[in-house]
């Protein structure tokens, strides 16, 4: 058998019938996921992107209440040495608002970053890790996931191609 290219680009989509779905393909991405890694969701709203976050942030180790980050734009949560920053860009109204704000420091660095609708921020964010595309598809959701670098693309075979 060929090993896949690690060039070339993975896409895999997976169809959720239903929220228990959706939690349980978090909880297995959650597991491929490494320090420094930018993880990008999209879709319309209600189209299951917090809930992916929720799930993975469960998955990763925090407790208590997963608030969604409209309103502040970020949560933060610490789990043992690790940094999670979850953002949601959908209030955002130009690309100075996010440079005024300090968020670049949080990219790039060991933390783990999760974004919702980062189209608003245009090309103020570094390239994707992981883009996840979610679709209302009847009473479930599709899922598509695409890996932007060598290290998403590692995280995706990991978990579901091996």
């Amino acid at each position: 058998m060929n090993e896949p290219d690690a060039a070339a680009p993975l896409t895999l989509e997976f169809g959720l019938s239903d929220l228990a779905a959706t939690e349980h393909w978090a909880t297995r991405f959650a597991a491929c996921l490494k320090p420094g890694m930018l993880v990008l969701l999209q879709g319309d709203l209600g189209a299951g992107k917090t809930t992916v976050v929720r799930a993975v942030l469960r998955a990763l180790g925090v407790e208590g209440n997963i608030k969604s980050p409209t309103y502040p734009v970020l949560e933060t949560y610490n789990v043992s040495s690790l940094y999670l920053y979850h953002f949601d860009f959908y209030r955002i109204k130009s690309h100075s608002e996010l440079e005024d704000a300090g968020f670049r420091e949080c990219f790039g660095g060991a933390g783990l970053c999760f974004v919702e609708w980062p189209e608003k921020a245009g090309n103020w964010l570094p390239a994707a890790d992981v883009l996840i595309e979610l679709r209302a598809e009847g009473e479930g959701r599709k899922l598509t996931v695409t890996a932007g670098s060598l290290l998403g693309r590692q995280c995706l075979e990991r978990i579901f191609i091996s």
